[in-house]
């Protein structure tokens, strides 16, 4: 019998939906207070997940959730990033 392999699951900050990490972007802030897009899931620091969603974005933007959950300043260019990011995934 194959063991079914278990997904890790991890919750989007803005809608509190759990999904897969593959359906999630992962924004980290490591010890020197830098907030970036985590690529590979894997960089040490604390990290808040997305859903690879516009709207999600738009509205972690809005309501500055990323701000409370990584105990950091965020820079408005992040949101770009991540909004490019998201297009991105679409297209693949």
């Amino acid at each position: 019998m194959a063991k079914n392999k278990k997904i890790p699951l991890r919750k989007c900050v803005v809608t509190q939906e759990m999904k897969p990490k593959q359906e999630l972007i992962r924004v980290v802030r490591n010890k020197d207070g830098e907030v970036f897009i985590d690529e590979t899931g894997k960089k040490n620091g604390r990290g808040a997940y997305l859903s690879k969603d516009k709207s999600v974005i738009e509205k972690a933007r809005k309501t500055n959730v990323l701000h409370h959950h990584l105990k950091a300043d965020i820079d408005p260019a992040l949101f770009d990033e991540l909004l490019k990011a998201v297009e991105g995934a679409k297209n693949e």
